[in-house]
């Protein structure tokens, strides 16, 4: 295991009616005017927005709106949030949403009081300040919620970036299972893959003697492959819901992925994905992720193996443990398709044709990226063509 800092502030309020807290926890945090950042019209119509607002009305916290994020979020949306800050006087961002809203707000809090252009922070530049953020939750998927991180899609160009920095973790987080007992199937679906592709990144490591933190992954990926079937079939179980919602944070609050060499190529590969054809996110993962791994599972088929005995309940082939290690990606992109996931580019929606120009977005020129293995821009193509032609 090697060296490592654990840094998670956020307090989390879990349980049912819990965003009715909202603005006590505004006021807890400092917050004496806030944006309060939402996406499109469901929050409105199952009256969440409402109950907020009512919230920190209770608590005399004035607050300016502003909806409209889509998916994918975007720089136009950030800009417009970072004026109305600047002109309000916002000290505290809210949140009220899944990952998208959450990424769109920590941008927002870092760009208000920059004097630059915030798209810096998406391009290697870290913070010196950053507005407070605090978060309502309505989907389990990004852990957005739990991390600091953001990611941001630049419309000229159709570049998706991240940044991260501690400064965007959110002071709190309400997180209500209920509130996601009506999404759709797909959308939950998408999720859950978003989900296990946080554990998986984290799992596939260099780092040996992680046996705590490999153990912890796998209780995870085990939860969201009894779960995520039983909320497709049962949309409104709630305590199925509340176990995928906090196996959400719990993926990517890093507290799997302590003291180990992480990976993320496969963030990066279905990044420049949802960039180019607004995809969902998760759905790209679910593309990109099982083809990332039959791509490089040769350069330690023990643990791939190790995954698929563990995971997945493959029977371990000692002698031939390449043979094993294949069974878990074939399980694994079999589970995805169960729960109505993607498993190729017609399905996605994406074309083969497009793969030089997806290699050249992603940007990595004559070098390499990533952790477990550092791909090349001719690995990454490979990556998409497995992708584009993979089946069940």
């Amino acid at each position: 295991m090697n060296n490592f800092q654990f840094y998670s502030p956020t307090e989390f309020v879990f349980g049912k009616d819990t965003e009715a807290q909202a603005g006590a926890l505004v006021k807890k945090y400092g917050g004496t005017k806030v944006l309060l950042h939402y996406g499109g019209q469901s929050a409105i119509r199952s009256g969440l927005l409402n109950r907020v607002k009512q919230s920190l009305s209770e608590q005399r916290i004035p607050f300016t709106e502003l909806g409209g994020v889509k998916p994918n979020p975007r720089d136009t949306l950030v800009y417009e949030g970072i004026g109305i800050c600047r002109r309000e006087n916002i000290d505290f961002l809210l949140a009220v949403g899944g990952g998208s809203v959450i990424d769109s707000a920590k941008a927002i809090a870092m760009g208000m009081p920059y004097e630059g252009d915030f798209w810096d922070f998406y391009c290697g530049r870290r913070p010196a300040a950053a507005l407070p953020v605090g978060t309502v939750l309505t989907i389990a998927a990004a852990g957005s919620e739990g991390s600091g991180d953001s990611v941001i899609t630049k419309e000229d160009g159709g570049l998706k970036r991240g940044a991260g920095s501690d400064l965007i973790r959110p002071r709190f987080s309400v997180l209500n299972p209920a509130l996601t007992c009506t999404l759709p199937p797909y959308q939950t679906a998408c999720g859950a893959t978003d989900i296990m592709a946080h554990v998986f990144e984290r799992y596939f490591t260099n780092t040996t003697e992680v046996e705590l933190t490999d153990r912890l992954c796998e209780a995870v990926l085990l939860t969201m492959i009894r779960e995520t079937p039983r909320v497709i079939a049962a949309p409104d179980n709630y305590q199925a819901r509340a176990n995928i919602m906090w196996a959400g944070t719990v993926a990517h609050t890093n507290i799997v992925g302590v003291g180990r060499e992480q990976d993320w190529n496969s963030h990066g590969i279905e990044h420049e994905l949802s960039a180019l054809y607004d995809c969902a996110h998760g759905a790209g993962l679910a593309v990109i992720m099982p083809a990332w791994m039959e791509f490089v599972y040769r350069h330690d088929p023990m643990r791939f193996a190790q995954a698929a005995v563990r995971v997945w309940g493959c029977q371990m082939d000692f002698a031939h443990p390449e043979v094993t290690a294949l069974e878990g990606i074939r399980r694994f992109r079999a589970f995805l398709h169960s729960i109505g996931m993607p498993v190729n580019f017609a399905e996605l929606g994406a074309r083969e044709e497009d793969i030089p120009r997806l290699v050249e977005k992603h940007g990595v020129g004559t070098g390499r990226t990533g952790g477990f293995v550092a791909l090349s821009a001719q690995d990454i193509t490979e990556i998409y063509h497995i992708a584009a032609n993979a089946s069940v």
